[in-house]
């Protein structure tokens, strides 16, 4: 881009020149500042203010100072809600349709931001505004998450001016996979000094925002604070659960009823409002024998304490508003990105890499574990009963598009201006309606280009009328929702819905109809009795369709998982790792899954007192790791939390230079993951040692990476944060490590089908 002529005036001499500066930031009249908080699979009933009995009294007090919807309205999933609350476009139209986890070759199915549609904090930067990105990105293709990027999908590559926080769908909240601007960073902390991500959150978030005020307080701010919670895995301080256990023991069947009477209460639901009967698969509660159903209270008792940490950190950020004096003149938006998780199962998980990978988690062993759940060694998730329940009195779950999925609670605060407080407002608002609202309560227009491309127009409509007005406003668009071929459609208080089974022909689906102005809970389908108007919504549904580039629809999971890193990869079977190599994330790293690999490690050793950790990829929920400890070679493959070990028959003599191991695998077997149609995985798995290239020990092993290795990346010369195995990380290797070489066999790679289950857990 050319930069434009100087507009003062150069003479010979300073004398004979005028000096010209460019307008000032913060000039004219200060603009509110902007906070999005948004929270991860938390259902429409988890907060308290909209009818839970998990206490959140910040964020109770935030709605008695604002507004709440009880219509909003998000995408089913959190890539997508993400992109379509940054631009006000439907997320189908600005590429992510689905996740940003891989690209289905098709432009609404990119996994990025199109360059076209500009985002929030683009919009608010020409204004003056200073943009913060604290917590979960998710909107840009993991691939390009490495050390090379690109970047131009980072939050500082869409508008953002600081960011500290994490790329993927989820991390450990102990041990996180961190980001500070465009660089990794390793953890802060562990679960032993009492470190929480969500803690860490709001402390970044504060200083971004004490940092502003000291340097630039004439400039407003924007923060967009994305939480981990209450994404699994559900971790939160042991003493906290414990207190949630007794809150629950009850069952999910007495609460949603408690739930609903009080949502009733509150004015949320209207008060004629039914319970639709248990989502397919949820069995009473009742019917669960004592010992599952300490464990699946202990699961939901995770659950609460994560969301109850959550707001007592939010609690931290609020009262810094509050003693900085920002709080009445800044815009705070709180939010749900999709309604509470399916991804539990019927009984939930305590490790769910584990089951993902074909190591049963029987009740047995769950209740042995039930001390652990929510520490640093499990990757728990509550069941669907304990979902159903988040999302009272709405059917289904997070990735469909039925209310479940789709409807979330929003609160809206401006003290300065505007004057609900606690109000509540019924009228119908999408997620992709957040950015036309914000810009039209601080009174800008979007903008026409970004870096010299037209911009998309916003697809959203401003809700902000509904915001200053009691009296009930309908918007006018319609809106449609895909998500994995589940459709729906709302327009003028009607919605059509179709769940679709994955792998039924989409011609097959039953479309429902429901007024939703008369039947909150979506319980009377009213298809049969008004075919005309379902006729009519069905075939506006395939011209928002084609408008909004959702087509073609696509049902499959795992096989647009396993394409794309076939995609990615390509034909690329060597990886050499050099001494210095910073983190690598797990969608980066060697895949290793359902084939032969040869890692190798080129050393120089002091003596037999050298030890630590060659590559380790994962974190103690799963991963491998090749180490000396005691002077011998040592291979972990722990597959969700089992520990298969092979140690070296000999000590490394010192004068070895390169240590290895070879792992093979045996002929395919059919088996049965806990849902979904059965797998191809190996048989078996040879684990053999190597020192110099001879073999130093060999073992089979029963199970392997069929379908995630880890959600946590891959380092080399320590493991730097949750250890794989059996050692203090970070375990730094104290000998010289030359460089690593990981090598796959060009046959083999992991079913489609059983990537899809263990993906489906991770999003």
């Amino acid at each position: 881009m050319r930069t434009p002529p100087f507009p003062g005036r150069i003479g010979p001499t300073v004398a004979e020149s005028t000096p010209w500066w460019p307008e000032r930031a913060d000039a004219g009249p200060r603009r509110p500042n902007v906070l999005v908080v948004l929270f991860d699979d938390v259902g429409f009933a988890d907060l308290g203010c909209y009818g839970s009995t998990i206490p959140t009294p910040a964020i109770d007090a935030l709605a008695a100072r604002g507004v709440r919807l009880t219509g909003f309205h998000t995408t089913a999933m959190c890539s997508t809600t993400r992109a379509a609350l940054l631009t006000g476009c439907n997320h189908h139209r600005v590429g992510m349709g689905c996740l940003a986890n891989f690209d289905s070759g098709y432009p609404g199915y990119r996994g990025k931001i199109a360059p076209e549609a500009a985002t929030l904090p683009e919009m608010l930067r020409p204004h003056g505004y200073v943009n913060y990105m604290v917590g979960k990105w998710h909107v840009t293709p993991l691939n390009e998450t490495g050390p090379t990027g690109p970047f131009d999908g980072w939050p500082l590559g869409r508008g953002y001016d600081r960011f500290y926080g994490f790329m993927d769908a989820e991390t450990d909240q102990y041990a996180p996979e961190l980001v500070r601007d465009n660089t990794p960073i390793p953890a802060p902390g562990s679960y032993e000094t009492g470190y929480h991500l969500t803690a860490d959150l709001v402390d970044q978030s504060i200083r971004y925002l004490a940092d502003h005020q000291g340097d630039q307080p004439g400039r407003p701010w924007h923060l967009w604070l994305a939480l981990g919670a209450c994404h699994a895995p559900h971790q939160a301080p042991a003493a906290l659960i414990r207190q949630h256990d007794a809150q629950f023991g009850h069952g999910w069947d007495a609460e949603r009823a408690r739930r609903l009477a009080r949502q009733k209460a509150l004015g949320i639901v209207p008060p004629d409002t039914e319970l639709p009967p248990r989502n397919a698969g949820v069995k009473p509660w009742a019917e669960h024998p004592p010992e599952q159903q300490a464990v699946m209270t202990r699961l939901q008792a995770a659950y609460a304490a994560m969301l109850d940490h959550a707001d007592q950190q939010l609690a931290r950020l609020f009262d810094h508003l509050q003693a900085s004096g920002q709080l009445d003149d800044t815009i705070v938006l709180l939010l749900s990105d999709n309604g509470a998780s399916q991804e539990g199962g019927p009984l939930g998980f305590v490790n769910a890499m584990g089951p993902y990978n074909q190591v049963p988690e029987p009740p047995p062993a769950k209740l042995a574990r039930i001390d652990a759940i929510g520490g640093p060694d499990t990757h728990s998730n509550f069941p669907w009963g304990w979902a159903m329940c988040s999302n009272t009195p709405l059917k289904r779950y997070k990735q469909n598009t039925h209310g479940g999925g789709i409807r979330d609670p929003f609160i809206l605060s401006w003290p300065a201006g505007l004057p609900a407080r606690g109000d509540l407002r019924h009228g119908f608002a999408h997620a992709s309606d957040v950015v036309p609202t914000l810009l039209d309560l601080l009174g800008l227009q979007p903008p026409a280009q970004r870096q010299g491309l037209a911009c998309l127009p916003l697809d959203g409509e401003s809700f902000a009328p509904m915001l200053r007005d009691t009296a009930p406003t309908q918007r006018s668009k319609p809106q449609i929702f895909e998500m994995f071929g589940h459709r729906g459609l709302w327009h003028g208080g009607w919605k059509a819905v179709a769940f679709h089974p994955s792998g039924q022909p989409f011609d097959a689906d039953t479309w429902e109809l429901y007024h939703l102005d008369a039947d909150f809970a979506e319980n009377h389908d009213l298809a049969a009795a008004h075919p005309d108007r379902l006729a009519a919504l069905q075939a506006l549904w395939w011209q928002e369709a084609a408008r909004c580039q959702v087509l073609p629809l696509d049902d499959r999971f795992g096989p647009r998982f396993a394409e794309n890193g076939r995609r990615v990869q390509g034909q690329r079977r060597q990886f050499i790792f050099h001494a210095g190599m910073g983190h690598l994330p797990t969608d980066v790293a060697p895949d290793v899954r359902g084939r032969h690999y040869r890692i190798e490690a080129e050393v120089q050793l002091h003596g037999p007192q050298d030890e630590g950790v060659l590559i380790a990829h994962g974190d103690a929920t799963s991963g491998y790791s090749l180490y000396l400890q005691d002077g011998h070679l040592v291979h972990d493959l722990n597959v969700g939390g089992l520990h298969q070990l092979l140690r070296s028959a000999q000590p490394v003599p010192p004068h070895a230079r390169r240590l290895g191991v070879l792992v093979e695998q045996g002929p395919l077997t059919t088996v049965q993951l806990p849902v979904g149609p059965p797998v191809q995985v190996p048989a078996w798995r040879r684990a053999t040692l190597l020192i110099d290239g001879q073999p130093a020990g060999s073992a089979q092993h029963a199970h392997g990476f069929n379908s995630l290795i880890s959600w946590s990346g891959l380092d080399i010369g320590l493991d730097r944060g949750s250890p794989v195995s059996h050692y203090a990380a970070p375990f730094a290797f104290t000998g010289r490590l030359h460089r690593v070489t990981v090598t796959l066999d060009a046959h083999g790679g992991p079913d489609g089908e059983a990537v899809g289950q263990a993906e489906m857990a991770r999003q």
